[in-house]
C-alpha cells in the first residue's frame, strides 16, 4: 500500500497553533465504535462490547474517528482460564504498512494459572522493533482494569490503572522520529497466535475451551479528531495536550520498571549487536 501522507494544521505549532479553536471531543463505546470483522463473534449492548474467538475466526472493532494526538482510555477484561494462544491487542495505527505509525498494547494469554503478558510496542514511519514486556501486579482476568495511551507532541505515555508503564519521547532534534503528522485510528482484534504468543509458540492454544471472550467498556476519547483532511483542536493549558510525568508519575514508572518490566529491547545486546537503538541512550 502507498504512504499516507497527512499535514494537518494542528502541527505547525509556532504559528497556527494560536489560531485554533478549543475542541473536547466525547466518546460512547456503542456510538463511536465500529464492529468490523469476525461477524456475530463481535457484540455491543447496555455498555458492554464483547470480542470472541473460535476455532473459525476472531473478530475486532475500530473506533469510527480518527486522532491527532489525544488521550484514549478503555476498561478491558481479558480472555479468563486458559488462555494461551490466544492475542487481544488495542492499538492505535495509522492505516497503510510501509510508512504507518503505530502504538500498541496486546495482551498475550497464557494458561491457567500463569500470568499474562503485557506487551508493548511502537512504530513510527513503518519502523518498530521497539517491544517492551511486563507482567501487571494484578490478575486482568478476573476484573475490568483501564489501559490508556496518551499521545502528545512532547511524548507517548503508556497507563495501566493510571500508573505510567511506560515512556517515549520526542527526540526529533536528536534524529529519532516521532509519530506526529499521521492520525491513528484505534483497533482492538482478539486472534490465534499459538505460533509465537505463549512461550514462542510451544504451548498451543486449547479450542475446547473456546469461545475465548474479551470485554469492553468505558471507552473514552479526549482528542484531536481528524475530518475532512484537517485536525483543528487546542486543548486547555495543562490538559493532555502538555502532559508530562512529575516526580510522582517518575516515580511509578521507575516502580513499574524495576518490579514488572521483563523484557526491554534497550537492553537485549543479542539482537543488536552492532549498538542499541539511539532512543536507548537518551533518558526518559
Amino acid at each position: 500500500m502507498t504512504k499516507m501522507s497527512y499535514f494537518p494544521i494542528c502541527l505547525s505549532f509556532h504559528v497556527s497553533i494560536l489560531l485554533m479553536t478549543i475542541v473536547t471531543v466525547s466518546a460512547d463505546i456503542m456510538t463511536d465504535i465500529n464492529l468490523s470483522w469476525g461477524g456475530d463473534r463481535a457484540k455491543m449492548s447496555g455498555g458492554l462490547l464483547q470480542l470472541s474467538l473460535d476455532r473459525a475466526s476472531g473478530s475486532g472493532f475500530e473506533s469510527n474517528n480518527m486522532y491527532l494526538f489525544g488521550k484514549i482510555d478503555m476498561q478491558i477484561k481479558v480472555v479468563p482460564g486458559n488462555s494461551a494462544g490466544t492475542v487481544t491487542a488495542y492499538y492505535l495505527h495509522s492505516g497503510g504498512d510501509q510508512y504507518h505509525d503505530e502504538i500498541d498494547f496486546e495482551f498475550l494469554g497464557n494458561v491457567s494459572g500463569e500470568p499474562y503478558i503485557l506487551h508493548t510496542n511502537l512504530y513510527t514511519q513503518g519502523k518498530g522493533n521497539r517491544e517492551q514486556q511486563f507482567y501487571l501486579w494484578f490478575d486482568p482476568r478476573n476484573a475490568f482494569h483501564t489501559y490508556s495511551i496518551l499521545w502528545n507532541p512532547r511524548q507517548i505515555l503508556f497507563y495501566v490503572d493510571g500508573t505510567p508503564i511506560r515512556a517515549f519521547m520526542n527526540r526529533e532534534g536528536s534524529g529519532i522520529p516521532y509519530p506526529k503528522n499521521q492520525p491513528m485510528r484505534l483497533y482492538s482484534s482478539l486472534w490465534n497466535a499459538d505460533d509465537w504468543a505463549t512461550r514462542g509458540g510451544l504451548v498451543k492454544t486449547d479450542w475446547t475451551q473456546a469461545p475465548f471472550v474479551a470485554s469492553y467498556r468505558g471507552f473514552n476519547a479526549d482528542a484531536c479528531v481528524w475530518s475532512a483532511g484537517k485536525s483543528s483542536c487546542s486543548p486547555t493549558k495543562g490538559s493532555w495536550w502538555d502532559q508530562g510525568l512529575d516526580s510522582n508519575g517518575a516515580q511509578k514508572l521507575a516502580w513499574v520498571k524495576k518490579n514488572y518490566m521483563i523484557y526491554d529491547y534497550c537492553r537485549d545486546a543479542k539482537r543488536f549487536p552492532q549498538g542499541f537503538p539511539p532512543e536507548c541512550s537518551l533518558s526518559s
